[in-house]
């Protein structure tokens, strides 16, 4: 069985065309996808979790 795909930040960010500071905006806000922050400080996202949120915006649309 293997373990879900991890995005790095950068990654996430790639893919969804959004800068970082426009990322931290909208986690703020409580509108990002949901994230996993690892003991050292890195921050990752879940492919299942990036492409379910994406999905959840384009039914909204």
């Amino acid at each position: 069985m293997s373990r879900p795909k991890l995005l790095k930040l950068p990654e996430v960010l790639e893919e969804i065309d959004m800068s970082r500071a426009a990322f931290y905006r909208m986690r703020a806000r409580g509108k990002a996808p949901k994230l996993i922050k690892l003991p050292n400080g890195q921050i990752r996202c879940r492919r299942d979790d990036l492409d379910a949120w994406l999905t959840s915006y384009q039914e909204a649309a």
